[in-house]
Formats: C-alpha cells, sequence, structure tokens
C-alpha cells in the first residue's frame, strides 16, 4: 500500500511540475515612455525525454503574443514575444498561464511596469505582437529625414551657421552647420540622441530627444550671451551667403576642441603644478600609474531621462579612447540586479569595451548597494600593486538602498588600498549632498556631469589626477 502511495504521489508531482522550463518567471518592463519597446521574449526549453508541446496560453486582452513553434524535442527550445497593450498611464501587473503536455497544471509567469506616456495618435499601432524578424518601428534604419532646427531664445529667429552635433549610443553620429533658415535635414536613425549646439555670440544649447519616423523635428534654442557686441552678433546671424555643410567623418569639426570653448576655467580639483603643465592629453607610463578602475554604472529607468544615460556613455568612450594597454577595466551595471558587464579587459580593448556601453539600455528599479559590493570584487580580483586602484559609481540620483551594508564593504576594502568615488549625472542638489559624502567616506572624490562638455573632460581629468606620479 505504501509502494503504492508513493508511485502516485510520483506521478502526481511530475504531472504538476513536469519538465519543460522558462528561462525566466517575471519581467519588469521599468517606466516605459511612448518610444519604449512593449515587449519581451521568455524561452520555453524541454528537458524531458521525450518530445513536448506547447497547448495553449491564458492572458488578459491587454497582452499579444506570438510564438515560433509548439513541438519541443528534446533539449530544444521555443521562443514565445509577449508585447503590452495597455491604453492608459500607470503600474499594470499580468499574470499569464502557459499550458505544455508535460504537465496538467500551468506555467505561470507575470509581467509588470509602468505606462509613462501612450500613444495619443494611433493607439491600435500597439495591439499586434512584433514579429521575430521585425524592428521595433517597424521600418528600416535611415528612413525618415531627421529636421534640426536652431533659434533665438528670445525673438525665436533662426540661426544660420549654427554648429549642431548629434550623438547616439555616446558616440558622434554627425556634425553640419545650419543653412540660412537655420535649419539641417538628414537622414537618420530612429533612437535616443543628444544634441549640442554653438553659435557665435550664445551659449551652447544641449537636449537629449528620442528620434523616430513621427518625432522628426528638433528645435535647439540658444540664448545670446550678453558679453558679445550685439551689432558684431547680428552681422554674423544675417549673413546670407550659402552654408556647406562639414561632415565629421571628414574631420573637419573636433568636438573636443569646441567643447574647451565652453569649459570652466577652473578645475574641478586643485591640480598639482607639473600636472597642468602637461597636455590635457598626456597619459604615459612616464607620468602616470598604472590604474585598475572598476566603473559601476546605474542603467536604472531614471537614466532615461534627460540624456542622462547618453553622457555617461559619452563619459566612458571618452575614458575608454585615453586608457593604455597596462591598464585594467570592469564594468559593473545595476537596476533591479547588479551584474558583470565586463571583467579584468586591458584598456587595450576599445572596441570590445566600447560597443559594450553603447548597446547599455535602462529599464527597472535601483539595486546601488549590491552593484557597489560587486565593484568591490571586481576590482580586488584585478588589483595592481604600485598602482591606481578605484571603484567609480556613477549615477543620477543617492544609492542608500542597504546603505549600511555597501558602507561595510567600502570601508573594509579602503584600507586594503581601493577607493570610491562617485560621478553625478545630472543629479539633484539634495543627491549631491549624499554623494560628496559617500565619495569622502571612500577616500575618492564627487564628480559632477551636467553638461556635454563635463562628459567630455571630467572623467579623463580625475584619473589622470588619481594616478600622476607625484
Amino acid at each position: 500500500m505504501r509502494i503504492f502511495i508513493f508511485f502516485l504521489a510520483l506521478f502526481i508531482s511530475q504531472l504538476a511540475f513536469g519538465q519543460v522550463l522558462l528561462d525566466k518567471n517575471k519581467y519588469d518592463f521599468g517606466d516605459l515612455e511612448v518610444y519604449d519597446n512593449r515587449f519581451v521574449d521568455f524561452i520555453l526549453t524541454n528537458k524531458n525525454n521525450k518530445k513536448e508541446y506547447l497547448l495553449r496560453i491564458t492572458k488578459p486582452l491587454d497582452v499579444a503574443y506570438i510564438e515560433n513553434g509548439q513541438a519541443m524535442e528534446k533539449d530544444s527550445s521555443i521562443t514565445i514575444r509577449f508585447q503590452i497593450n495597455a491604453k492608459k498611464k500607470g503600474y499594470f501587473s499580468y499574470e499569464v498561464e502557459i499550458y505544455t503536455s508535460d504537465k496538467d497544471l500551468p506555467t505561470k509567469l507575470k509581467l509588470t511596469g509602468n505606462i509613462k506616456e501612450v500613444p495619443q495618435d494611433n493607439l491600435s499601432a500597439l495591439t499586434a505582437c512584433p514579429s521575430f524578424s521585425a524592428l521595433p518601428s517597424g521600418k528600416k534604419f535611415n528612413e525618415f529625414e531627421l529636421t534640426i532646427i536652431t533659434i533665438d531664445k528670445k525673438s525665436k529667429v533662426p540661426l544660420s551657421k549654427s554648429l549642431v552635433v548629434m550623438l547616439q549610443n555616446g558616440q558622434q553620429i554627425l556634425a553640419l552647420t545650419t543653412d540660412k533658415s537655420g535649419k539641417i535635414q538628414q537622414k537618420s536613425t530612429f533612437g535616443f540622441s543628444y544634441f549640442y549646439a554653438s553659435h557665435d555670440g550664445y551659449f551652447p544649447a544641449e537636449i537629449g530627444e528620442y528620434i523616430n519616423f513621427q518625432r522628426n523635428y528638433v528645435i535647439l534654442e540658444l540664448e545670446r550671451d550678453s558679453k558679445i557686441d550685439l551689432a558684431i552678433t547680428n552681422t554674423l546671424t544675417n549673413e546670407v551667403k550659402p552654408v556647406e555643410e562639414v561632415k565629421l567623418t571628414e574631420n573637419n569639426i573636433d568636438l573636443e576642441v569646441e567643447l574647451q570653448k565652453v569649459q570652466k576655467a577652473d578645475s574641478l580639483i586643485e591640480i598639482p603644478t607639473a600636472l597642468s603643465e602637461l597636455d590635457k592629453n598626456n597619459f604615459s607610463e612616464t607620468y602616470f600609474k598604472p590604474v585598475n578602475v572598476v566603473f559601476v554604472l546605474d542603467i536604472s529607468s531614471s537614466m532615461k531621462q534627460n540624456g542622462k544615460l547618453e553622457l555617461m556613455k559619452y563619459a566612458l568612450i571618452q575614458l575608454v579612447n585615453m586608457l593604455r594597454t597596462e591598464d585594467k577595466i570592469s564594468i559593473i551595471t545595476y537596476s533591479s540586479e547588479a551584474k558583470v558587464l565586463i571583467s579584468k579587459t586591458s584598456g587595450a580593448n576599445k572596441e570590445k569595451i566600447t560597443a559594450e556601453v553603447s548597446a547599455l539600455k535602462a529599464a527597472g528599479l535601483t539595486a546601488g548597494g549590491e552593484g557597489i559590493k560587486l565593484g568591490y570584487k571586481q576590482a580586488r580580483k584585478s588589483f595592481i600593486e604600485n598602482g591606481v586602484n578605484q571603484v567609480i559609481v556613477i549615477t543620477d540620483g543617492a544609492f542608500s538602498r542597504y546603505s549600511q551594508e555597501y558602507e561595510k564593504t567600502v570601508k573594509k576594502y579602503r584600507k586594503k588600498g581601493i577607493k570610491l568615488s562617485v560621478v553625478g549625472i545630472q543629479n539633484k542638489e539634495a543627491d549631491e549632498q549624499k554623494m560628496q559624502a559617500a565619495a569622502e567616506f571612500g577616500g575618492g572624490r564627487y564628480i559632477p556631469i551636467f553638461k556635454l562638455a563635463d562628459a567630455q573632460s571630467n572623467l579623463k581629468e580625475e584619473i589622470r589626477f588619481i594616478s600622476f606620479k607625484k
């Protein structure tokens, strides 16, 4: 009798649990703007010794799906893509049930997130789940015309001969001058972009915007510099000579030189005289120690706003271009969870590092404490004797979650020669004080980045300062 009960229980447990498994049982989309992708792929794998099948899926009306198959041989998988079609703002939580042939009970998964903005013109466009071969936009790259215009902020008069630089994924895409009507019209790719504009007699302007086939018109408002002679400025502005487009690929515009014109004369830190006398691009082993730097990057949903992620990418790529073969770089990312993106890589591997940084996406919550602890573990693994060993957190806000835990880690490793600095990306004033306190506690400094000029120089300046052979 007992044997019978045992085998009956075993049979029931196999029906209930089975051997067809999902790669994950939940997914958080984070904050969703109107332009964000609203689909996610789940992978269903058959770990059984026989062929199994996807039978059916039950879901709410606001969830659409497609799958690339139903039969699963042993150790094979199928992919199920789910699309969120919520029609109103606010938080959502959907439960989906997946029935497979290996068990009677369904496998449940949960889809959560927060709709920040919904399309106003064509809600029906969200109803179809994108095919596995389709791009999120449904169109090909470079199939829409982008218009960029620069204007006087006060008078709204177009400004000809303005320099406009556009970045995507932290890298320069184009650098052009506006025509006599203050416009640039150019084929472009969709995605989040960062725009920088300058004009004689005006302060530079910069904004982060998502551009696509419908959001294809960008206006940059420049404020006049009152110190510049108005007569001279007006003469420059009103010239109607033909304006040639100057493309960055022809190396006719050096963005670094352009940004140096608007950088503050005073440095963030008190630089030794010997260091200030060196060329700003000098990072030779003669003057600078080898560097082991671990970046702990905030890629939570808030980094999508106002071009923060673009500024972070640009700053990192500028630094990567400066690193040497003997330097080591690791990158930790954190949002809802922390993970190692790049582990103990030579500064010579610039293409690999740049590609990883460029591909970063922001989503989810903030687990800064976990990221910092993981960052210190990486710093310890790649420790350089007689070199500089530094953990640098880059975030737009405070990372006080589980602060007591990471403070213990910071204190422990500071004694072992690994220090902590904090880079604030367009952070609030209240968060700045917390960042300064955290950096001081870790033996490092707080480094602010609010504009493109800051991203161009501040991080490189910090690395050169801490590694300078005094």
